[in-house]
């Protein structure tokens, strides 16, 4: 969000054409946008403001029209498991360089106007919340690579790729959607996604998909050792989410209904045992066709990619970090249909953080 460049006479003519997938703002819905992302961002004193989050739906119709019912088709299921949102207005000297680290606690967020306008898109979706057991309880997560992680298997490595998955995939109260927001990107490191039609598979293949066979464990990102543990109320959080990684049972990669199948998958964290030789089939039938059906998703700065959460998994290829505050910059923000449903993992009724 800027304020360059100033829109143009030409700033009411029809948007150039996008893919089915797309929605690219004209430059008046841009400023729009902008116009109204830096108004709240001077109301409100952070992401996770209560009086915000109280009002996002109220908010969120202040959006333009276009763009309110482009994601209300996206809600329905009227398009892909996937969707972008691009051609908002990303001010690189406001937001500062790339963070060296999430946890740096001194840096003044400049960029609260992004991480209130990644809420209002997922107000339109649902309710947006996060977890206790990641980047220390921050509603809006930050995706840029940090040195120490470098080779790990997370959003904030880069030397090795994350592979497809399910965010969250280990856990019962995983997000409906996810949102990510790029802020910046000058090396166009894409999201990669993948969607298949799984009822192309055989039919015994589909079975095994649907039944309890695959085992699933929890990826480093919920783990103590990449958070912060200062306190008892801390640990008890981490104790929980231990005791539900280690309670979980066998889990399908498929549910729901047989003709249009929701997924569930994690090719690094979740396998069929090695004593099951139909699952151990089907679990790489299913990668094989999820690999085919992978698409790169270029992230240019101004660019909000939507992911149905059970419908696409997704990845990023591996690249080389500059760690000079230049590097690809996102905020990502978990979305549910029904915050109810977590109840018993959150503090209050109004809490919006699981663990």
């Amino acid at each position: 969000m800027t304020t360059t460049p100033t829109p143009t006479p030409a700033s009411t003519s029809v948007p150039e054409p996008a893919g089915p997938t797309e929605l690219r703002l004209t430059p008046d819905e841009a400023a729009e946008t902008d116009r109204l992302a830096l108004e709240l961002a001077a109301e409100h004193p952070s992401a996770d403001s209560e009086s915000l989050l109280q009002d996002l739906p109220l908010l969120a119709a202040r959006l333009p029209e276009r763009v309110r019912r482009f994601l209300r088709a996206f809600q329905l299921d009227r398009a892909d498991g996937y969707c972008a949102v691009s051609g908002h207005l990303v001010d690189d000297d406001r937001i500062g360089p790339t963070p060296a680290h999430w946890r740096d606690e001194q840096r003044v967020h400049r960029e609260l106007p992004e991480e209130i306008l990644l809420l209002l898109y997922a107000s339109l979706l649902g309710e947006p919340f996060g977890w206790s057991t990641q980047q220390d309880g921050h509603l809006v997560n930050d995706v840029f690579p940090i040195k120490e992680y470098e080779t790990l298997l997370l959003g904030t490595g880069s030397r090795t790729a994350l592979t497809l998955h399910t965010e969250d995939a280990f856990h019962p109260y995983r997000a409906d959607y996810i949102i990510l927001a790029a802020l910046r990107n000058p090396e166009r490191i894409p999201v990669v996604v993948a969607e298949a039609d799984f009822t192309t598979l055989p039919a015994d293949v589909l079975d095994v998909l649907f039944d309890s066979r695959f085992q699933i464990i929890s990826d480093d990102s919920h783990l103590p050792h990449n958070n912060t543990v200062r306190t008892p109320e801390d640990q008890r959080i981490f104790d929980n989410i231990s005791r539900l990684i280690n309670g979980l049972g066998r889990v399908p990669v498929l549910f729901g209904s047989r003709t249009d199948p929701l997924l569930c998958f994690d090719a690094t964290h979740m396998s069929a045992p090695e004593d099951d030789p139909e699952a151990v089939r089907a679990f790489a039938a299913a990668h094989e066709l999820l690999t085919r059906g992978t698409r790169p998703r270029a992230l240019d700065a101004g660019t909000f990619v939507f992911l149905n959460n059970h419908r696409v998994v997704h990845g990023r290829s591996s690249f080389t970090a500059r760690y000079d505050g230049t590097d690809r910059w996102l905020k990502r923000v978990n979305v549910t249909h029904d915050l109810r449903k977590s109840r018993s993992l959150r503090r209050s009724v109004g809490a919006r953080l699981i663990g």
